[in-house]
């Protein structure tokens, strides 16, 4: 059976007290879309009831970045880089593996068992980045190798549709799915039959914007993820019989 587990990395811009003088000063970054993901915490707990298990974080991705591997230049802020390397140990200790460990752990569980995972991975982006507008209202990311991630963000896209045609829908933006990110790093541990790793990106221009309206997406949104889960875990158990 297919189970569908949603995480929300950035969900917050908590900054540990042992490292608050660290941003002294700087509480206007922690408040914008560099501290966290506006509004994917709050469309995260709309998408929850549908969901069989969730994991979130509300520590800020300045401290730490969760979504991102070891080995990337930006695991670490400019505010935390600098750190001595038992510094940034003790973070990873503390913040990093055991958000990271418990997911995977779950998923790992979930394999043994016989079943398989669809992972949603819940942010927002800026609608202006380096003086570039970005043009769209929903991206869902994916690895167009994986035949059931690119199959199922199909199949949400048009559910999307039916319920309000007015959103527009992107695949692979603002970011490409394949790009350093937590799914990309699960993808790597399990098989494709095994697991599915969508990130879900919403224009921040709705939560910053007319509350009616960023209620109309996150029930779209809730809407139209529960009619294709519940569509794909037939064809999955299907898939798996044959």
């Amino acid at each position: 059976m297919l189970k569908l587990l949603l995480t929300c990395e950035h969900g917050g811009n908590q900054i540990p007290v042992a490292y608050q003088s660290l941003f002294q000063g700087h509480q206007d970054v922690l408040k914008s879309h560099a501290g966290y993901d506006i509004g994917a915490l709050e469309l995260f707990r709309e998408l929850e009831p549908i969901a069989d298990i969730c994991f979130f974080s509300e520590t800020s991705r300045l401290l730490v970045e969760l979504n991102r591997s070891l080995h990337h230049k930006k695991l670490f802020s400019d505010y935390t880089r600098s750190l001595a390397d038992s510094d940034k140990n003790f973070i990873l200790k503390n913040y990093y593996y055991p958000y990271r460990d418990k997911v995977e752990q779950l998923v790992q569980d979930f394999v043994r068992a016989g079943r398989s995972v669809l992972h949603i991975s819940i942010h927002s982006f800026t609608p202006v980045l380096n003086g570039e507008v970005r043009h769209g209202d929903i991206g869902l990311l994916y690895d167009p190798k994986r035949k059931g991630e690119q199959q199922f963000c199909k199949e949400w896209r048009q559910a999307i549709n039916k319920q309000s045609p007015a959103f527009l829908v992107r695949n692979n933006y603002p970011y490409l799915g394949i790009a350093d990110g937590f799914p990309t790093y699960l993808r790597k541990r399990f098989k494709a039959d095994e697991y599915m790793g969508i990130e879900l990106e919403v224009n921040q221009k709705f939560p910053e914007g007319d509350p009616k309206q960023w209620q109309v997406l996150k029930d779209v949104l809730k809407a139209s993820l529960s009619e294709a889960f519940q569509n794909k875990r037939p064809q999955q158990q299907q898939e798996r019989v044959a």
